[in-house]
């Protein structure tokens, strides 16, 4: 249970870390010249961002705790980057298959996203990478 606490709280700080790299520096000037798109920030609700942030980690680790047998460092690597490309393929593009935001925006999200799982797989390799069986 230690372990799997650990690899929540380090995935939940670094993805907190890399979105507000993205967010906040590499993408706001298009966030502004998209404004009409989004929340006022004081109307937006950072609070359920945060809880949003750590479900995912949570069950990030969960899945990777019950399902995946054996648990060493490559397959945290596999692990994270899979699940960085399947959730940064739907929140990229997906979006972008609906909501008229530029396509670099989409792009970097997918992209962030893909990093976002490699990173956690890299944590989960650290945290719980060590070959035993379930």
């Amino acid at each position: 249970m230690k372990k799997q606490a650990m690899a929540v709280l380090s995935i939940f700080v670094s993805w907190t870390i890399i979105d507000y790299v993205i967010h906040g520096l590499l993408l706001s000037d298009l966030y502004r010249q998209t404004a009409q798109l989004w929340r006022p920030m004081p109307e937006m609700n950072m609070g359920l961002m945060y809880a949003v942030t750590m479900v995912g980690a949570l069950v990030l680790v969960l899945m990777f705790d019950r399902f995946v047998q054996t648990k060493n460092k490559n397959t945290a690597m596999q692990f994270g980057f899979l699940f960085g490309l399947s959730a940064g393929t739907s929140m990229g593009f997906g979006s972008f298959s609906v909501m008229p935001i530029p396509f670099v925006m989409a792009f970097v999200w997918f992209l962030g996203v893909v990093v976002q799982g490699t990173v956690a797989g890299m944590l989960l390799a650290l945290t719980m990478g060590d070959e035993k069986r379930v």
